[in-house]
């Protein structure tokens, strides 16, 4: 993984009257494009490297949440359920009846939401480095409190003495990739947008909707993950009606810093069944 240094080419889009800041890659005409939901406090540029690796025939659409990276914060606190609103009414807005999700981190809270609302409209799912909200196994209270603050996506000395334990993986033993990691983030998170972003999940849970989710779902699970325990990787594919597992040897970070190993795994999934599009 390296740092992108070009600027992306971004623009913002007003959905509901909020805001957002947004970027595609064009894929090939007539294939549902991936919908991407970053994780707490990261602006859009993080996943940058995994769509450089992604098959390019698949079009992306990344957006920052509200109060997150190029995206103003909304004019007050907002539910997992409103975002998810906000994301399918972008898409729409795009022109795109039908879409893919993918959701890293508590982004895939969020794709898990919009996959429910919108069982028609998004074809299937990517779940990564993801659980079931509020009734999940939890990790190291030592990791949720260093979870708890933005400090750590505004403070580049503070995260590269802590990425490992919080991140595991790769980054244990190669922690130059923490590098690449903050050379790939946009401006620092406002505390604001992050509290938001954690009042978004609070007391959210998909445990009881799990067998409501029909569409054909990606489980993706580092097996050294210190932010989500890998038995919540287990736990969605036992739920989940219509999932697969893929347990890879990484950590949190893994679609990010094996992005190379992942992509081709994901471009597989989201390539099977095209005619359905």
């Amino acid at each position: 993984m390296t740092p992108r240094k070009d600027a992306l080419p971004t623009q913002m889009v007003s959905v509901r009257g909020q805001d957002l800041r947004i970027w595609r890659r064009p894929g090939r005409p007539g294939r549902p494009p991936l919908l991407l939901c970053n994780g707490i406090g990261v602006s859009l540029e993080l996943v940058v490297p995994f769509v450089d690796a992604l098959d390019p025939t698949i079009g992306v659409v990344a957006f920052d949440v509200p109060g997150i990276g190029g995206s103003p914060p909304p004019r007050r606190p907002y539910r997992f359920s409103g975002l998810a609103r906000l994301a399918g009414d972008l898409m729409g807005q795009l022109g795109h009846d039908r879409f893919d999700v993918l959701g890293i981190s508590w982004g895939g809270g969020l794709a898990q939401q919009i996959a429910l609302q919108n069982p028609r409209r998004c074809r299937r799912v990517v779940l990564v480095s993801t659980g079931t909200g509020a009734l999940m196994i939890p990790a190291r209270p030592r990791i949720l409190l260093t979870m708890a603050t933005p400090r750590r996506h505004r403070d580049p000395a503070y995260l590269r003495t802590i990425a490992s334990e919080i991140y595991g993986g790769r980054i244990r033993t190669h922690p130059e990739l923490v590098d690449a990691v903050i050379a790939n983030r946009a401006d620092p998170v406002s505390r604001r947008g992050y509290l938001y972003q954690l009042m978004g999940g609070v007391g959210w849970t998909s445990l009881p909707l799990l067998p409501m989710l029909r569409q054909p779902t990606l489980v993706l699970a580092g097996d050294d993950d210190p932010i989500i325990p890998l038995a919540n990787a287990y736990l969605l594919a036992r739920l989940l009606p219509r999932s697969r597992l893929h347990v890879y040897h990484d950590g949190h970070l893994g679609l990010i810093t094996s992005a190379d190993e992942l992509a081709p795994v994901i471009a597989r999934f989201l390539r099977e069944d095209a005619h359905d599009a």
